[in-house]
């Protein structure tokens, strides 16, 4: 009997490490199709200004690594992440790009409203989203010093993910 309930047990063990190797690979596989898109490798230069007027320039060298953190005024998925990229931007290069979000005084509108202070560029056609290959938000890259996409990021990112992608890419 012992050894009926012992094989009993060892069954459910490899069916459990089947289930979960199944829902790895689907994770896996949903994460690629997700991302076919995304642009890799250098990351496309571009010279914006932001809603305060302050002029960013991808192309200038950098000493440490850049967040460009696409999202939308209509995105609820955006919205649970405005924290966290509040957060990292008192402590990291942040450039948010608003995209398809409306002209520069909805967007002030709205970020004054959500009391947000982070650097936004405003993106009304999606043009900087086409570059990257962004088609959905929220969209989160990861530039190195060198201008190297060194982490792409298509959905929700707890901050401590994105903090942990800024400094493995150091």
């Amino acid at each position: 009997m012992l050894t009926r309930l012992h094989r009993l047990l060892k069954h459910r063990r490899v069916l459990l490490l089947i289930e979960i190797l199944f829902f790895v690979l689907l994770y896996l596989g949903v994460r690629a199709y997700m991302q076919r898109d995304l642009v890799e490798g250098p990351a496309p230069l571009f010279t914006a200004s932001t809603l305060t007027g302050e002029v960013i320039d991808l192309a200038q060298p950098r000493t440490r690594p850049v967040l460009i953190h696409f999202w939308a005024t209509w995105c609820g998925i955006c919205r649970l992440e405005q924290g966290s990229i509040e957060s990292i931007a008192r402590e990291h290069d942040v450039i948010s790009i608003a995209m398809n979000s409306g002209d520069d005084m909805e967007v002030a509108q709205f970020m004054q409203e959500a009391g947000l202070t982070f650097p936004v560029v405003n993106d009304p056609a999606g043009e900087l989203a086409l570059r990257y290959g962004v088609r959905g938000v929220p969209t989160s890259f990861v530039v190195n010093n060198s201008g190297k996409i060194s982490t792409v990021e298509r959905g929700y990112t707890t901050e401590w993910g994105l903090r942990l992608r800024l400094w493995w890419s150091r």
